[in-house]
C-alpha cells in the first residue's frame, strides 16, 4: 500500500518540525509539504494534492477552520484533521461544520496521534473517546433536542449509531454486536446516506444530539 501523502499546516516552524518527526518513522505516512498559514495550505492542496492535511486551528491570513472550509469545497476528497491545544467542544463542532474529518489535541501522546490517524484513514474511528464524552456532555447540557429520530433507521442501525456516539471503533462495535466488521462498515455507509451526513464525526454529533448513546 502506498504511503498517505500528508501536508502539515502550522504557523510555528517548531510545531511543523515536531509533527514531521512524529510521522517520519511510520512508513504509512509521507510528508510532502508544509504551510505556514491557512491560505498557503489551500494553495498547496491544489498544487500537490495530499491525502491528508493536518491543519492547525489558529493561523494567520486564513484560520485553520477557514482554510478547511475552502479546501473541502474545492477538494472534497482531501481529508482534513484540525490540530488544537484546546479541548473546547465548540471548536470540534465548528470543525465538523466546516467539513473536517477529525480533531486532534496537540498534547496527546505520540502513539495516540498515530493510532488516531490510522483509524481515520482506515475509515474506522474518527473521534476519540475523550472528545465523544465531551460532545455528549455538551449536547445534553446545552444543545440537546427533542427532534424525533427519522424512522428510516432500522433497530440494528440505531444500535450502531449509539456505539458511534460513544466513540467506539468498527472493531469494538462488531465485537459488541457479534457481527463482522465489514457488516458494520456497510451499515455505516447506509446510515450516512439515510441521514444525509458526510462522515462519522457528524454521525457522532447526531447521535448525542438525539440521545442515541450507549449508557
Amino acid at each position: 500500500m502506498n504511503a498517505y501523502r500528508v501536508l502539515i499546516a502550522d504557523d510555528h516552524p517548531m510545531a511543523r518540525m515536531a509533527i514531521r518527526s512524529l510521522l517520519d518513522p511510520d512508513p504509512s505516512f509521507e510528508v510532502i509539504g508544509e504551510a505556514q498559514n491557512g491560505e498557503e495550505a489551500f494553495l498547496l492542496c491544489g498544487q500537490i494534492q495530499p491525502d491528508l492535511v493536518l491543519m492547525d486551528i489558529n493561523m494567520p491570513k486564513w484560520s485553520g477552520l477557514e482554510a478547511t472550509r475552502e479546501v473541502k469545497k474545492a477538494y472534497p476528497h482531501i481529508k482534513v484533521v484540525i490540530l488544537s491545544v484546546s479541548d473546547d467542544v465548540a471548536d470540534l463542532i465548528t470543525a465538523i461544520q466546516f467539513g473536517a474529518q477529525g480533531y486532534l489535541l496537540k498534547n496527546l501522546e505520540p502513539d495516540d496521534w498515530i493510532n488516531y490517524l490510522h483509524a481515520l484513514l482506515g475509515e474506522d474511528s474518527e473521534l476519540t473517546r475523550e472528545m465523544a464524552t465531551r460532545l455528549m456532555y455538551r449536547f445534553r447540557q446545552e444543545e440537546a433536542t427533542d427532534e424525533m429520530v427519522p424512522d428510516v433507521l432500522t433497530p440494528r442501525e440505531r444500535e450502531i449509531v449509539m456505539y458511534v456516539g460513544a466513540g467506539k471503533t468498527n472493531r469494538e462495535i462488531s465485537e459488541a454486536l457479534i457481527i463482522a466488521e465489514n457488516t458494520v462498515k456497510n451499515h455505516l455507509k447506509n446510515i450516512l446516506e439515510k441521514l444525509q451526513l458526510a462522515n462519522r464525526v457528524q454521525l457522532a454529533a447526531y447521535a448525542v444530539r438525539h440521545h442515541l448513546v450507549i449508557k
